[in-house]
């Protein structure tokens, strides 16, 4: 049966991938993004689009109350670690207040279903590199933080009967639609940054940290594709009645080191990357990867995908596309 699906932040990387798949399985789908981090040529044409920041109430119910919506899939949020520590009181009133805004909407228009984009950056730097749902929650970036303090605020919503929730907990989202129509826009993450620089013709890049406790001194992280990743979100929909209100770890129970994934892009390319080594970052983990058993027990048939190598090869083909279109 078709449904109609409220995806914030579905002009970005992961909401824009969302938004194509439920459009994919037959669905409606409303978007609303501020435009802020987002771009108007991701939205998909046959979503309704509006230019809306969250934390303008006001215009986000005015807007959005005649719609009889079944799920909200919600994405919109400032993501950048590094910025989360230079902008905190921003960060804050992005994250917060409008999640804040985006529950009580849920609230008064009684919608059901509410699946939340959070982060494993709620673990902090545990005493261990392989975390499960369980674990304590000890974030040490302000991004972190604000994920953790709107999972409380999801869960309290809850506890009044509102509507029922999944809150997934991403590893490190990498990748890019294997038809090349949407991907990552601009630098950020480190596959992303490798690509932008490799069709700039950069052949030198700049890594943070390498006296890390780890095998080769780089941090360490499980990276998942977006595509597997967005098609977990749909199944944790189809699951919601009976096994919501659930957190879930998104990742592949794997860490590469940062060293392994610029070695992989290298060889997925065929070029050289020289590397120089710049000063660690505040807010970065060491290690960190998914325990993913409770994944495995909700979806026992769910296999991944796509491996690093098809995600770096997706990457690369899509930022080659924007350069072609001049939008590099």
């Amino acid at each position: 049966m078709k449904k109609l699906f409220l995806v914030t932040g579905g002009a970005g990387y992961i909401g824009s991938h969302m938004t194509n798949l439920l459009i994919e399985k037959g669905h409606k789908v409303i978007i609303v993004d501020n435009l802020s981090s987002g771009f108007k040529f991701l939205v998909n044409k046959k979503a309704k689009f509006f230019k809306i920041d969250l934390c303008n109430y006001d215009k986000l119910s005015s807007k959005l109350k005649k719609f009889k919506i079944d799920c909200v899939f919600h994405f919109a949020a400032n993501r950048d670690v590094d910025q989360s520590e230079k902008k905190p009181k921003e960060f804050y009133y992005n994250n917060v207040y409008g999640t804040e805004n985006l529950l009580k909407f849920c609230k008064f228009n009684k919608i059901k279903k509410f699946i939340f984009s959070s982060t494993c950056a709620v673990y902090g730097d545990q005493n261990k590199s392989k975390v499960s749902e369980l674990d304590n929650t000890l974030p040490i970036s302000n991004y972190g933080l604000t994920k953790l303090i709107n999972e409380n605020s999801i869960m309290n919503y809850a506890d009044n009967d509102v509507f029922k929730y999944f809150i997934l907990r991403y590893f490190n989202v990498v990748g890019a639609n294997p038809k090349k129509n949407i991907g990552q826009v601009g630098y950020g993450p480190l596959v992303q940054n490798l690509a932008l620089n490799y069709v700039k013709k950069k052949y030198k890049f700049n890594l943070f940290g390498k006296d890390y406790p780890t095998k080769d001194g780089t941090c360490m992280r499980d990276f998942i594709d977006v595509n597997d990743l967005v098609e977990l979100h749909y199944l944790t929909y189809l699951k919601i009645k009976s096994h919501g209100n659930n957190i879930l770890n998104l990742g592949y129970n794997k860490s590469y080191s940062v060293l392994e994934v610029v070695n992989t892009f290298s060889k997925v390319v065929n070029k050289k990357i020289v590397l120089k080594y710049l000063s660690r970052r505040s807010g970065d983990i060491v290690k960190i990867y998914s325990d993913n058993r409770r994944l495995k027990k909700i979806f026992p048939n769910w296999v991944k995908k796509y491996n690093l190598s098809d995600s770096i090869k997706n990457v690369v083909e899509w930022n080659i596309k924007l350069k072609k279109s001049n939008r590099v």
